[in-house]
C-alpha cells in the first residue's frame, strides 16, 4: 500500500518518482523553452527589423547551429558544463536553450518581415517614434502569435529531449526525480523471463504515461490556441 505504483531498480517510488518527476518537467520545460524563446525574440527582431549585414551575420550563425543534430549538440553541451560546475540539471537545460534559439529567430523573423513595412509602422517612423518604441508597441503585438503557438507546442517537445538525456545518463543526478531516469532504471526489467515475460511492466509503462500526456497536454493546448489566434480559422 505505501508504493501505489511499485518500485523501480534501486528499490525507488515510482509513484514518488513520477509525482515529483512533474515539477522537474515543468522546471525544465518552462526555463529552457522560455530561455530558447527570449533569446529568438531576441535575435530574430534585430536581424529582421534591421536588415543587410546584421541580418546576414545572425542568420548565418543560426545555419550554423542548425547544421548540427539537436540532440547531439545537446550531448555536447552537457558533456562541457557539467565539468566547469553546473549542476547536471542545470547543464540540461543550458543546453536545451542554446540549442533551441534558432526555430524562434528565423521564425519572428519572417513574421517580422511581414509586418515591418505596414502603414501603421511608417506612420510611427514618420512622427518620430524610436525603433525601441516602434518594435515593442506596433511590430511585435502584430507578430508574436505564431511563436507564442510554437512556445506551447515546444513545451512538450522539450521535455522530450531533456528525458532522452537522462535516459542516456547525461540528466539529472542519480536519485534526483526525473522521468527520463526512471525509464532508464526500468530498462532492465521490461523483459524478465519466460515464464512471466512482462511481470513488471509497471516500472515502464507508468512513467512513460506520464511522459505521453504531458506531452500530448501542451499539444492540446498549442492546438487550441492555434485556432484562437489564427484569423482564418475564425472566418470559417
Amino acid at each position: 500500500p505505501s508504493h501505489p505504483f511499485g518500485t523501480m531498480e534501486g528499490q525507488y517510488d515510482i509513484y514518488y518518482g513520477c509525482i515529483w518527476g512533474t515539477r522537474t518537467a515543468f522546471r525544465v520545460g518552462l526555463y529552457a523553452e522560455g530561455g530558447s524563446l527570449l533569446i529568438g525574440l531576441l535575435i530574430g527582431v534585430i536581424a529582421a527589423y534591421y536588415g543587410g549585414w546584421i541580418d546576414e551575420v545572425l542568420m548565418r550563425f543560426t545555419d550554423v547551429i542548425f547544421a548540427f543534430p539537436g540532440l547531439i549538440l545537446c550531448m555536447a553541451f552537457v558533456v562541457v558544463l557539467v565539468p566547469m560546475g553546473f549542476e547536471r540539471l542545470d547543464a540540461v537545460m543550458i543546453a536545451l536553450v542554446l540549442v533551441g534559439w534558432p526555430g524562434y529567430s528565423r521564425l519572428i523573423r519572417g513574421e517580422i518581415f511581414r509586418v515591418k513595412n505596414e502603414d501603421y509602422v511608417e506612420a510611427a517612423k514618420s512622427v518620430g517614434c524610436s525603433d525601441l518604441r516602434i518594435i515593442l508597441r506596433h511590430i511585435l503585438p502584430n507578430s508574436i502569435y505564431p511563436v507564442l503557438i510554437v512556445f506551447t507546442l515546444g513545451l512538450g517537445t522539450i521535455v522530450l529531449a531533456a528525458a532522452a538525456l537522462s535516459f542516456l545518463g547525461l540528466g539529472a543526478s542519480p536519485g534526483y526525480s526525473d522521468w527520463g531516469q526512471i525509464i532508464a532504471l526500468s530498462r532492465n526489467w521490461i523483459y524478465t523471463s519466460p515464464e512471466n515475460p512482462f511481470g513488471y511492466w509497471y516500472t515502464f509503462v507508468i512513467p512513460g504515461l506520464f511522459i505521453s500526456l504531458f506531452v500530448l497536454g501542451w499539444n492540446l493546448l498549442g492546438d487550441a490556441l492555434r485556432d484562437v489566434f489564427d484569423p482564418t480559422l475564425r472566418r470559417k
